[in-house]
């Protein structure tokens, strides 16, 4: 019996080191939540941003508007979090305490009401919901359709009922656009348009109309590219959309947590003009320039007569983008994301794996039901998880990344207990193990590779879909992306990719080295022991 019992000795240490694997990766994922919880004390002022140029720059001026001549105050910002629903959503959740938000968005989208209401009736239905609507920034950021010049021209469009006699268009509009209530249901009723606009995102919309992609974009009316393009906007001649006054949407216990910061916000009534918002989203869009030297520049010499000169482009290079002074905070924060996730998908996977290898039936439930969370699409699970927790940011991001994660290593760790020879286990039987002894001393032992190989598959698509989190303020490469999707830039968005690949492929080369340590035993010990 010596071969089999040097083989059999052999074997623990390869699953020891498959342990410690995990047990990196369970320490990074404490590591996580004890940074995450470290961060909240004490409470911060939390503003939040949509996923648009204007509210990136506008969540960046009410910060530094609240930090301007104050010692220790601490202001967080959660840019970029998505759509109307999203951002609202974190509002309600208490994982922001404001953001800008628009008054025709309010009414429509927020509050679901059918015509125009008056500021006094809308504050007066927020108050049930703990929330609240003042400090109006000065300016109105409408809806409009806009057109290439020479198209409006050639087929005599001047105004938007004009488009029900033109059915051949190519409409491209914003998926929000295509859902609101105050979007393009209602427009299509109110002017009689039968077109199938296709979905885009309002970053990409202005490259698509440049290039003939499409015929009719969504648009604000504070668009730095407007001009820019020589657009025309149509005439809302049938008035369906109301006005969009930019001001504060924020919990009503606000004022009394932080009196100090919301009595400086106060300081920005009707500061902002139309074209002061217009040449700060040229400033971003067409020069370059970083949202909070914008916010900086806007605060210390106040608005400029006019935009920036529609030549104007962006003089950063892409290795600026690149090695910005973000890359090491988003590194830790993607970083902590991928082995938190991964390492709670092995420590729940694994175990529950072992368990019912050996029930066909059972095991095909858990596999299944294991596999329908990888059919849900990524962001539509992330608002299930918000709804569900109640917060934004970390948690929900975590969550879903880990479901997302545990097919791989539940699916591996049934295959290659599976793959155990039944003699070595007879051979454990006649050694006196016990289930657990066999278990841990052969099944997963030689499992191991196989095990290690759908952590690999796991680690590989959580360093991917990690970027998503960027949409719920968690942070990581993903926030390079979506901004670089909201200003149409693709050294940005190259900025996000690019690091999270080389991570990827950091990622690849680990395992590898493990794989090699991990190799099954030689069979032929086995075959050649004396029986």
């Amino acid at each position: 019996m010596s071969h089999l019992s040097h083989a059999v000795l052999r074997a623990p240490l390869r699953g020891w080191a498959l342990l410690g694997v995990l047990g990196v990766l369970g320490v990074s994922l404490l590591t996580l939540f004890w940074a995450t919880a470290a961060l909240a004390e004490p409470e911060p002022l939390r503003i939040g941003s949509k996923r648009f140029t204007e509210s990136y720059i506008l969540a960046e001026v009410l910060a530094q508007t609240v930090q301007a001549g104050s010692v220790g105050s601490r202001v967080e910002i959660k840019q970029g979090l998505g759509n109307t629903a999203i951002v609202y959503a974190a509002l309600q959740a208490g994982s922001i305490d404001l953001y800008p938000e628009y008054l025709g968005t309010v009414n429509r989208e927020i509050l679901k009401n059918s015509g125009p209401t008056d500021l006094a009736t809308l504050r007066a239905q927020l108050k049930p919901l703990g929330l609240g609507l003042d400090i109006a920034l000065g300016f109105n950021n409408g809806y409009a359709l806009a057109v290439q010049a020479d198209l409006a021209q050639r087929l005599g469009l001047t105004k938007l009922s004009d488009l029900a006699h033109q059915p051949g268009l190519r409409l491209g509009l914003s998926n929000e656009f295509i859902g609101r209530a105050d979007g393009w249901p209602g427009l299509a009723q109110r002017y009689g348009l039968k077109h199938k606009p296709q979905g885009l995102d309002h970053g990409l919309a202005f490259e698509a109309i440049a290039a003939g992609q499409v015929d009719v974009i969504d648009i604000y009316t504070t668009d730095a590219k407007i001009a820019q393009q020589g657009l025309r906007l149509l005439q809302d001649d049938g008035a369906y959309f109301a006005r969009y006054d930019a001001m504060l949407l924020y919990r009503l216990d606000l004022p009394q947590r932080h009196p100090e910061a919301w009595a400086k916000l106060h300081s920005l009534r009707g500061r902002i003009d139309e074209a002061a918002m217009i040449r700060m989203n040229a400033q971003a869009e067409l020069q370059g320039q970083g949202f909070a030297a914008i916010a900086k520049e806007f605060l210390a010499a106040g608005p400029a007569p006019s935009a920036l000169p529609a030549s104007t482009v962006s003089t950063n290079s892409y290795w600026v983008k690149l090695t910005g002074p973000d890359l090491a905070r988003l590194t830790w924060q993607h970083l902590s994301l991928v082995l938190g996730s991964v390492g709670l998908a092995a420590l729940l996977g694994i175990p529950l794996a072992t368990w019912v290898a050996p029930h066909s039936r059972l095991r095909g439930l858990v596999l299944g039901a294991t596999g329908l969370a990888q059919t849900v699409p990524a962001l539509a699970l992330l608002a299930v998880l918000i709804s569900a927790f109640n917060q934004i940011g970390t948690l929900p991001a975590l969550l879903a990344l880990t479901l997302y994660a545990l097919l791989p290593i539940m699916r591996n760790t049934c295959t290659g207990l599976a793959e155990v020879p039944a003699g070595l286990r007879l051979a454990g039987m006649a050694m006196g193990f016990t289930t657990w002894q066999r278990l841990r001393l052969i099944d997963l032992p030689l499992a191991a590779p196989v095990i290690l190989a759908g952590l690999r598959t796991a680690t590989s698509i959580a360093v991917g879909t990690a970027t998503i989190a960027a949409f719920i303020g968690a942070g990581g490469y993903g926030e390079r992306i979506v901004t670089g999707l909201a200003l149409n830039d693709r050294g940005l968005l190259l900025a996000g990719a690019l690091p999270a690949a080389l991570l990827a492929l950091a990622f690849e080369g680990l395992f590898a080295l493990l794989a090699r340590q991990l190799r099954r035993p030689d069979q032929a010990d086995f075959l050649a022991a004396p029986r």
